[in-house]
């Protein structure tokens, strides 16, 4: 039986105004074929030395520590965008 959930990790509601959410938006995926599949999303702002690996393995770790079932799991999807249209 496979399950999903969807969580959210923002810097602020999904109502506040651009200049209170983070620079980037995220969205990650990770599943354990057969066992289950997890969404998470938000905004983030790196630092400016982060490259794009290291703000990927700092929500693969924010996204695992609140699903520590998902420890190893695979990454299906993964995206880091400007928050800006």
């Amino acid at each position: 039986m496979t399950s999903q959930t969807s969580q959210t990790a923002t810097t602020a509601t999904a109502h506040a105004p651009a200049a209170a959410q983070g620079s980037h938006m995220w969205v990650l995926t990770l599943e354990k074929p057969g066992r289950g599949m997890t969404t998470a999303h938000g905004t983030v702002t790196p630092p400016a030395d982060a490259t794009r690996f290291d703000v990927f393995r700092t929500l693969l770790d924010y996204v695992v520590s609140q699903n520590p079932q998902m420890s190893s799991g695979n990454c299906v999807f993964f995206t880091l965008e400007p928050n800006r249209i």
